[in-house]
């Protein structure tokens, strides 16, 4: 049976052993799997909110919540990553609509911007996001900026 927990807190609440856990999940799959030379480490994981879905205590889901002013006008989620052994298993839907509803609680924001890769665009309008403005690339990857209001 799969037991999935949710646990957000800020950075400096983080223990060492999450910080490396989420580290290492976003290195794995945004350099890693996708090929893509870029910095993680951005100076913006200080400021921000990190949530992350434990399955049977593995880090299995993981988003960056980041408060107003820090990358856009808005509140934003990002560096929103499943980790490839619980791909299908709908957490990416879940771990959205948590960070959806913590964006909102935290920052008493219903407005969330968001840099999507594009090939999730459909992902993302299904969960209310709108496009907001022309493709563009980031790291070699094609993004569109969305909004939820």
């Amino acid at each position: 049976m799969m037991r999935i927990e949710y646990f957000i807190k800020a950075f400096t609440e983080l223990n060492t052993t999450e910080l490396y856990q989420i580290l290492k999940l976003r290195s794995e799959v945004f350099v890693v799997e996708q090929r893509c030379a870029y910095q993680d480490i951005d100076d913006k994981d200080q400021d921000s909110y990190h949530l992350m879905c434990f399955v049977n205590d593995r880090l299995a889901g993981y988003t960056r919540l980041l408060p107003p002013g820090i990358s856009y006008v808005e509140p934003s989620i990002g560096r929103v990553v499943i980790h490839p052994d619980f791909r299908g298993l709908s957490l990416g839907k879940q771990l959205m609509e948590n960070s959806i509803a913590a964006c909102t609680e935290l920052f008493e924001s219903s407005a969330i911007r968001i840099g999507a890769q594009t090939y999730l665009k459909k992902f993302y309008t299904a969960l209310g996001f709108i496009e907001t403005g022309a493709p563009y690339d980031e790291d070699g990857i094609p993004h569109i900026e969305m909004v939820r209001i």
